[in-house]
């Protein structure tokens, strides 16, 4: 009788398997195509927004080009690849924030705009949040209870929306923006939705943990950690 081939995630509570040499990303070519489309999108948005004599389009699409390629370089740095959709995931956002929503009005326009995404920001950091403790942990959730995993998630990713209203504060204050929009009100708002998201982010990692990959951020996080195994494997 033959033996079932063992699931190539690592599982919860262990550490990452070694690579076998098979092919876990996609095609890293098409990777580079994907990522260097985007950049190449915002800087195109910038030149074109120069000609045109919008200088604010053009200086919130060269910054999002910069901040979208600065994960990207920094996680090779530390020999870290980035999965696919969270690369994008970026892009997305910092197009819907700095071009949709400075340039192009949508914080003034649409009410609820501004709240989705620190909601969504929020998530995300969340579950980068996972990853970096599972990575202090050497991939065993056993070193600390689930419980206490989750919450030093979402302490981060609230940790990281408070860093992005100074973020904020410092663009309206530097390049004459509205992210703040109405101050104070604004401010706490945000941070309120930033623990939302925040929980809810925490909550795909719990997920993670008990080993329900189903939903898309549980998927998110094994997909990284297959495409990293050196930094959940015990030294």
């Amino acid at each position: 009788m033959s033996t079932p081939a063992p699931s190539s995630d690592p599982t919860p509570g262990q550490p990452a398997p070694a690579d076998s040499g098979q092919p876990h990303a996609p095609d890293p070519v098409l990777r580079r195509r994907v990522i260097g489309a985007v950049w190449a999108a915002f800087l195109g948005l910038a030149v074109a927004a120069l000609w045109l004599e919008r200088y604010q389009l053009a200086g919130v699409a060269a910054l999002s080009a910069v901040l979208s390629a600065a994960p990207v370089v920094f996680a090779a740095r530390f020999r870290i690849v980035l999965p696919l959709p969270m690369v994008l995931a970026l892009a997305v956002f910092l197009a819907a924030s700095l071009v949709a929503g400075e340039a192009f009005g949508a914080y003034e326009k649409l009410w609820w705009w501004d709240l989705a995404l620190h909601g969504a920001s929020a998530t995300g950091f969340a579950m980068a949040g996972m990853l970096f403790v599972l990575m202090l942990f050497e991939g065993d959730r056993f070193a600390a209870p689930p419980w206490a995993l989750t919450a030093i998630a979402i302490c981060l990713a609230i940790a990281a929306g408070t860093v992005w209203e100074l973020f904020e504060f410092a663009m309206d204050q530097t390049f004459g923006l509205s992210m703040q929009k109405s101050g104070l009100p604004d401010t706490m708002g945000d941070l309120a939705v930033n623990a939302l998201g925040a929980t809810l982010g925490g909550a795909f990692g719990a997920l993670y943990l008990a080993g329900q990959k189903h939903s898309l951020g549980a998927r998110v996080i094994a997909q990284f950690m297959r495409l990293n195994p050196r930094h959940f494997r015990r030294r």
